[in-house]
């Protein structure tokens, strides 16, 4: 008879199994215990809440507990993206460590010194710690770095997804590398954990460059309790706009952030009185919702029951509404960004909503996941999408309520098992150039070819061949940048310019941040404002859900003060939004292109379609791509945002008045002939020179030391990572193919 998954593990831990009373372990559980028990790199990948920290860390501490000597440093490396993150592990691991006699620490900024010297005198059992954590520790302590790791069974990486083709990732996989490298270890297994993985072989990828043919894949087939899911339409019309909310935003007007009276009732009806989650897309909108909503309470003499929770609010503001989500009986829903999208524990909530379609589908599954953890009870979706109405010469893209196609689409491709594939690994300059000092900081001093190999050829930057690293290299040491120089030796050491980027604690993160003010009301800090959306004194504004007025604005200290008042405008907050992928693009052609009818959809819904699709051919969007439109035309490349950006920059170059939004590119002052005349060239393959597209890229300077490197340098990786150069061809193909 063969021995089952719960025979493998060690006593005390199904001593612990018992002790819950689980009557069977999870399918993701039976698949991946003996797995890693077996060693070597793992990708474990199920629904939320399908118990995949459990399946991982029962076999981790069964090879502890079945370790015949006692270890002499940390046996476990736990590799969470947010401290919010490791604090809920810790909760949540803290009992099964103590039944199995092993220590438990976590390791983050929040997490006092006391609490950390005592873990590095004496490491042992699982340590839970974030990339930037991890990094200081390597560059202040690099003489204690054998001691802790040396003995290392395994590094788990939660929410693998959340790191893949990110610069935070490439971070990640490079100070990993350095690990093993310092340790002495040609290889330590490595685990990821994710709920949401399009591509199984990329996602094996972001746990050891060079090694996806190693990594064994455990695909968990809990189905869950079923799922319910609703889209609903809303047109914004006349008579909902003289209900709308008055909001205006620092940059002026915006009636697109305006809730209407329908759509703020169906909310108020369908939320109050249960525990919901809410992602209402762009913090401003989060802000503008939460306060909508928090409005209808008052008017109806009820509780509040609506929070806001996103990333510029202050670290308390967010965990009062987690803590009243996850321990507090009363009806509560938290309005977030993605805040709450990765698995931060709130306990069970009954419904998730959604405002409009989003920007991918493994966004869509994560916020699905936070639902129906109860066994027997259904995850429920509710997806709320609002269009204009188009008045006479309106525009024609929004006769196609986009939105709405587009939520459709990522339904289908929801329903289908299909998400976004992870990125290919690019080149990530900006994090080469930060581990290059952060490996000068840790060794003291490295040779160029040695540091080449150790974060080039065996590390992460396989992408990076020799003569591009003596480019980056030669950059840093530039007159301008000052980040390195070398020793008559030949080794590379921090300069003058470097000493002052390393020694600020803002070193070892390698995502930008704004600088913003704080905001305060009395002695609580609310959260943060950008620099760049500037308030003056007796403005008012909405944040954290509630009307303020700024009393004082301290540019110094850069400090804004504020109290609570009746009136307020949506905060300003620059550079939010996603990239959709080809195959969203694709779906929502066919659906505009098809008579198919799809029975998540509300009646309001259902008619919007209908309506879409007949301006689709009304358009003769069947026949062409290209429309006049004003002066100009209207081309519908149905590309995804890579590609679409790519191909408006494009004909920018070849001297068109090009704008990109939405769905569509806008060209100025020609007509069909001359676009189609222009497309075809690229087509044919006169592309314009890339110098000329990367120099009308609008932000070039993106990842956090972007600004250190040269133009050359600037233009590889923006036509490398951010623009699809060697698409452009076929991108064009694609339009003119349509256009008689």
């Amino acid at each position: 008879m063969p021995i089952s998954a719960f025979d493998l593990l060690a006593e005390p831990v199904r001593r612990w199994i018992w002790k819950q009373k689980w009557r069977r372990l999870r399918d993701v559980q039976e698949k991946a215990i003996p797995v890693i028990l077996a060693g070597g790199d793992v990708v474990v990948s199920a629904r939320t809440a399908a118990g995949k920290t459990e399946a991982v860390m029962l076999p981790l501490l069964t090879k502890i507990k079945n370790s015949q000597e006692e270890s002499s440093g940390f046996s476990v490396l736990y590799v969470s993206p947010l401290k919010a993150l490791i604090n809920d592990q810790f909760r949540r691991l803290e009992d099964l460590c103590d039944q199995c006699g092993v220590i438990l620490t976590k390791w983050h900024g929040d997490v006092s010194a006391d609490v950390k010297a005592r873990a590095r005198k004496r490491p042992s059992g699982v340590v839970l710690i974030t990339p930037e954590s991890l990094e200081a520790l390597l560059v202040r302590r690099p003489d204690e770095v054998p001691a802790l790791f040396s003995s290392l069974d395994a590094v788990v990486i939660d929410e693998l997804h959340a790191f893949i083709g990110t610069e935070r990732g490439m971070q990640l996989q490079s100070i990993l590398n350095r690990i093993e490298n310092a340790c002495g270890r040609d290889r330590i297994s490595r685990v990821g954990l994710s709920a949401t993985l399009g591509d199984m072989e990329l996602a094996a990828a972001a746990l050891r460059v060079g090694a996806v043919s190693t990594a064994k894949i455990i695909n968990g087939d809990d189905e869950g309790n079923g799922v319910r899911l609703q889209i609903r339409g809303y047109v914004k019309g006349d008579a909902d706009r003289d209900a709308e909310v008055s909001t205006e935003t620092a940059q002026g007007p915006t009636e697109e952030f305006g809730v209407s009276e329908r759509l703020a009732a169906d909310l108020f009806r369908l939320l109050r009185g249960k525990r919901n989650l809410m992602f209402a897309g762009s913090r401003q909108k989060v802000e503008v919702f939460t306060d909508r909503l928090r409005a209808k309470c008052d008017d109806g003499h009820f509780p509040n029951e609506f929070f806001a929770h996103h990333g510029s609010l202050s670290k308390v503001e967010r965990e009062d509404v987690e803590t009243r989500l996850r321990d507090d009986p009363r009806p509560t829903t938290a309005i977030a960004t993605t805040t709450l999208e990765l698995g931060i524990d709130i306990g069970e909530v009954d419904t998730v909503a959604q405002i409009g379609p989003g920007y991918s589908v493994a966004s869509l599954r994560q916020r699905l996941g936070r639902s129906g953890r109860r066994e027997g009870k259904p995850a429920v979706l509710r997806m709320f999408v609002s269009e204009v109405r188009p008045g006479p010469g309106g525009h024609p893209a929004d006769r196609l309520n986009l939105d709405l196609v587009q939520s459709i689409a990522m339904v289908e491709s929801l329903i289908a098992g299909w998400c976004e594939p992870p990125s290919a690994t690019g080149l990530h300059l900006s994090t080469l150039l930060h581990q290059v000092l952060a490996l000068i900081l840790q060794t003291g001093g490295i040779s160029a070819p040695r540091a080449w190999d150790v974060l080039c050829g065996r590390g992460p930057f396989r992408s990076v061949d020799r003569a591009l690293f003596a480019d980056l290299l030669r950059c840093m040491a530039s007159p301008d940048n000052k980040l390195i120089e070398q020793s008559p030796q030949g080794m590379l050491m921090i300069g003058e310019g470097g000493e002052r980027v390393t020694e600020s604690h803002e070193f070892y993160p390698v995502f930008a941040t704004d600088r913003e003010y704080r905001i305060l009301h009395e002695a609580r800090t609310l959260g943060t404002y950008p620099l760049d959306s500037p308030l003056a004194s007796g403005e008012t504004i909405i944040f954290a859900g509630r009307r303020w007025k700024v009393l004082e604005v301290d540019d110094g200290a850069r400090v804004i003060t504020v109290k609570p008042t009746r009136g307020g405008k949506p905060p300003y907050f620059s550079g939010e939004g996603g990239g959709i992928h080809d195959h969203i693009i694709s779906q929502m052609r066919d659906i505009l292109e098809t008579s198919g009818s799809y029975s998540y959809l509300d009646q309001s819904a259902t008619d919007m379609l209908s309506a879409a699709r007949s301006a689709y051919g009304e358009l003769g969007l069947h026949e062409t791509r290209i429309l006049s439109y004003g002066d100009g035309v209207l081309v519908f490349p149905w590309l995804g945002s890579r590609k679409k950006q790519t191909l408006s920059l494009a004909m920018m170059a070849k001297g068109f008045q090009s704008t990109s939004f939405g769905h569509v590119i806008e060209l100025q002052g020609c007509d069909p002939a001359g676009a189609k005349k222009a497309l075809q060239e690229i087509a044919d393959g006169a592309v314009p020179d890339a110098d000329e597209i990367v120099r009308r890229v609008a932000k070039p300077n993106v990842a956090r030391f972007d600004n250190h490197l040269s133009w050359d340098l600037m233009s590889l990786i923006t036509l490398r990572e951010r623009l699809d150069f060697d698409g452009l061809p076929e991108a064009a193909r694609r339009v003119v193919a349509l256009t008689s």
